[in-house]
């Protein structure tokens, strides 16, 4: 058989690659294999920072979580403090109802102590201006006749003779 080339050999030799082009297709390998290489290191080192920030992220949960809860302390020792300091205004104003003294706060408190404080001494004033106006003498009333009407012959012969200093 002679060199009798056939569609299938043909192929073959048409698809077989020339040394030039093992050697484009070898530098492209190493390429890709570099360029894999940088990317599996890239991933890892973004892989380590995401851990990093998750590990921070926990830790500034649970600080705001410590956080919270110291707050929520300071919360409860200031609203036991103004509870007490209500009771001490109110037991030192005992002159003033215990009612009329209120507040959910300090300044609150104070606030309610001094209105009732102007509320008092405005009632107070008022009062003594009042009996200032309806002053009564001192000492016993001078004393007047006795009037005789509607009296009982015998009733006026003992206002007489009382009168004159006797008995009855």
């Amino acid at each position: 058989m002679e060199d009798y080339e056939t569609p299938e050999t043909q192929e073959t030799q048409n698809t077989a690659p020339a040394p030039e082009d093992l050697e484009a297709i070898k530098a492209q390998l190493e390429e890709e294999k570099k360029a894999k290489a940088a990317a599996e290191a890239a991933l890892a080192e973004k892989d380590g920072r995401i851990a990093e920030l998750e590990a921070s992220l926990s830790e500034a949960k649970q600080g705001s979580e410590a956080a919270a809860a110291e707050l929520a302390q300071a919360k409860e020792a200031h609203s036991k403090a103004v509870t007490k300091y209500l009771d001490v205004v109110r037991a030192a104003n005992s002159t003033i109802p215990q009612d009329i003294i209120a507040g959910d706060t300090i300044e609150g408190i104070d606030a309610s102590v001094e209105k009732a404080l102007s509320i008092a001494n405005a009632v107070k004033a008022n009062l003594e201006a009042q009996a200032k106006k309806a002053k009564v003498p001192a000492g016993a009333p001078t004393r007047g006749e006795i009037s005789l009407e509607g009296l009982t012959p015998r009733e006026k012969i003992a206002a007489g003779i009382q009168q004159k200093g006797g008995t009855t």
